[in-house]
């Protein structure tokens, strides 16, 4: 039970990134690179009190793997930030949460795993909610909702492509991986950071400073030590079903407390898209889907 909460809490503070990023006056860069930072920095103070040591032998053998996921977390966190820019919290996150179909897509190349006859039939239901989502953009002539959807998607992109590649990195514990990453992204965001949008953290206004420290602390730090300690004991169906709190929640936050709206249309296109990779993950050994 005591495994389930923390789950679940973990998938609860998931959802709220959304309403915590919208409320921070800086680019999306600027955002991935402070939560990244923060977040290393409160995992590692975890990870020392609970007297863990790194095996940095696990690290060197991994380096090449461990810095392209890291560039893979970096660029999906500043498309998924920008998303929210442009579009509702409700289709950035069903967007986003596209990301198991191009899992499912590029693991017969990836991971040598055939394409069963019930993931394709997933992939095509996916893309039918995707598309009712999009059509109705396309029918309303929303150009910023299409670009903030288009950015969720790369995001998705970018973080199928960090799901694949963590498979290939060998003995490295969950907790102690997610700190090398987010570190390592840190360090790879800030001269991109620099050289881009310039670092404006200096002239951030005082409003943005508490959802900084939201973002980096509990969104990202406590979220994911919340998720480690949660799914050590949880079994694999459990943290598939489980791990859709994360887009119920951001949904509702979307709905009822910044009154986005929702067409019939998109509601069909999002229950569509949501089932489908809900059923493509059950009774298989597939990549889990958790918000990085």
């Amino acid at each position: 039970m005591k495994s389930n909460i923390q789950f679940i809490l973990s998938m609860v503070i998931f959802g709220t990134i959304g309403l915590v990023v919208r409320n921070i006056d800086l680019s999306s860069s600027e955002r991935a690179l402070l939560s990244s930072f923060i977040g290393c920095l409160f995992l590692t103070i975890v990870f020392f009190i609970l007297k863990k040591t790194i095996a940095w032998q696990l690290v060197k053998a991994n380096a090449v793997i461990l810095v392209f996921s890291s560039i893979a977390l970096g660029g999906n966190w500043i498309f998924l930030y920008q998303s929210y820019d442009y579009t509702t919290i409700a289709n950035a996150t069903l967007g986003y949460y596209f990301a198991p179909v191009f899992v499912m897509l590029l693991s017969p190349y990836v991971l040598k795993e055939p394409l069963s006859c019930k993931k394709i039939v997933c992939v095509l239901v996916a893309i039918t909610g995707l598309v009712c989502i999009v059509g109705e953009g396309l029918s309303a002539s929303k150009t910023d909702d299409l670009l903030g959807l288009f950015y969720g998607l790369i995001a998705a992109a970018f973080y199928a492509i960090l799901l694949l590649l963590n498979k290939f990195i060998q003995d490295i514990e969950k907790l102690e991986l997610t700190i090398i990453q987010l570190g390592t992204t840190a360090v790879l965001l800030l001269p991109y950071v620099l050289l881009t949008s310039g670092f404006d953290i200096v002239k951030v206004s005082g409003s943005s400073i508490p959802f900084i420290l939201i973002l980096g602390i509990f969104n990202t730090g406590i979220g994911f030590w919340l998720f480690f300690s949660g799914m050590e004991k949880l079994k694999g169906q459990s943290i598939a079903m489980l791990s859709y709190v994360d887009p119920f929640v951001a949904i509702l936050i979307s709905a009822f407390i910044l009154q986005e709206h929702m067409t019939m249309l998109q509601i069909l296109g999002g229950i569509l898209l949501l089932a489908s990779t809900f059923v493509s993950e059950i009774k298989t050994k597939s990549l889990k889907f958790i918000k990085h």
